[in-house]
């Protein structure tokens, strides 16, 4: 199958193509055009003067739509993949929370039932376990029951028992844990800072050892901090001093404007990868909700755009869509389109090492597309040259 998407503006990672056309076959793009082209038995998409962009990838989600993957069923992950997709993500990075060690290996074994099954929604690119290896004094809403040290023994038959782990997170100053990041990055699994009070040592040395991304930057995590009078950098300004990619939840709630401006500002758009973090609240209305399994998950409640503990002390997780990210860095911290989009696309593939198969529209990569206006309001979204969600079904082609 032969397919030409038209007449809209062309977002590449460097360039914006007015009256642009993206040529696509068996999945893959073929070509990025200035103006129309003629490909003769092709099926087209008028764009209709809309964007035309690469799909957003979101390297940290934990549900949406109802559905959270710490269900542990393969009905919430392709319900979470379908979900999502009707915002732009044409890929993510499905993300348990700190659980016991076998709702762990439940959730991987379900993963990789629901990974053949997924052919409506947005693409898996292998799961995130976010903890159980975190400071207890920086938990947010992860449940504090089942927060551990690293334990050689747990993370080995965690890791032997699924191919499908592609990152990690964890607090860096943990016994443990330094040798727990250089089994990882043996492994080629990515290793991430989070839920952690370290300071600047400890982070430098954790870098060394094959941590290379803060995870929610600024969430959970230690600013300076002072000790017997003395000051130390934490785990914020580390993450400005060192070479570390940052993935940052763009729903304006977490992260005030001027923090993602200065975030901007510091990290630019190739270190600096938008999540949602979002949980089962994402696209449902606000009220009580549940944050991780249905079976033993914390109750919440969804309120000011945010998913809040009952007591409202924290927040407990996202209910961004990824459309929001990218309106909210154009319309709050001033990113322009083109950079925002990278941020939502190109770096965050290259965080998950897929770089060379997406992230962009160019030659030779997955045809993950989306068709959006200037209010970042999806109207089509295309996983691998397949449409998987299409606003106005009675949208012309010819």
């Amino acid at each position: 199958m032969k397919t030409v998407i038209t007449n809209g503006t062309v977002l590449t990672p460097y360039r914006t193509i007015k009256n642009g056309s993206v040529v696509i076959e068996a999945g893959k793009i073929t070509g990025v055009h200035a103006g129309p082209v003629d490909v003769p038995d092709a099926t087209v998409i008028d764009a209709g003067g809309q964007y035309i962009a690469p799909g957003f990838i979101d390297i940290h989600v934990h549900g949406g739509g109802g559905h959270d993957f710490m269900d542990g069923t393969e009905e919430a992950f392709l319900a979470i993949a379908k979900t999502h997709a009707r915002y732009g993500t044409t890929a993510l990075v499905p993300t348990t929370l700190t659980a016991e060690k076998e709702d762990l290996l439940h959730t991987l074994a379900i993963y990789e039932r629901a990974n053949r099954n997924n052919t409506e929604g947005a693409a898996f690119l292998g799961i995130h376990l976010e903890g159980p290896y975190f400071a207890l004094s920086q938990r947010g809403a992860q449940d504090p029951r089942y927060i551990r040290n690293p334990d050689p023994a747990e993370y080995e038959e965690i890791l032997a028992h699924s191919s499908s782990i592609t990152r990690w997170s964890a607090a860096p100053e943990l016994a443990g844990a330094i040798p727990f990041g250089r089994r990882l990055r043996e492994k080629g699994i990515l290793a991430a800072i989070a839920h952690t009070d370290a300071v600047y040592d400890d982070v430098a040395e954790a870098f060394e050892n094959g941590y290379s991304l803060v995870t929610h930057l600024y969430s959970a995590m230690s600013g300076v901090t002072r000790k017997q009078a003395f000051r130390y950098a934490g785990v914020i300004e580390s993450a400005y001093l060192l070479d570390l990619d940052v993935e940052i939840i763009g729903d304006g709630i977490h992260l005030p404007a001027p923090l993602l401006k200065l975030v901007y500002k510091i990290k630019g758009p190739d270190r600096t990868a938008l999540i949602t973090d979002a949980m089962r609240g994402a696209a449902m209305p606000e009220g009580e909700s549940i944050l991780g399994s249905l079976k033993n998950g914390l109750n919440v409640i969804i309120e000011d755009g945010v998913a809040k503990l009952p007591d409202r002390s924290s927040f407990a997780g996202s209910v961004a869509t990824f459309d929001r990210l990218v309106r909210n860095m154009v319309t709050m911290a001033d990113v322009p389109l083109p950079d925002a989009v990278r941020m939502a696309s190109t770096t965050p593939a290259r965080i998950m090492g897929v770089g060379q198969q997406k992230g962009a529209l160019a030659a030779g990569k997955d045809a993950d597309i989306i068709l959006f206006d200037d209010s970042i309001h999806v109207s089509l979204t295309m996983v691998g040259g397949r449409v998987v969600f299409r606003e106005n079904p009675d949208a012309k082609e010819y």
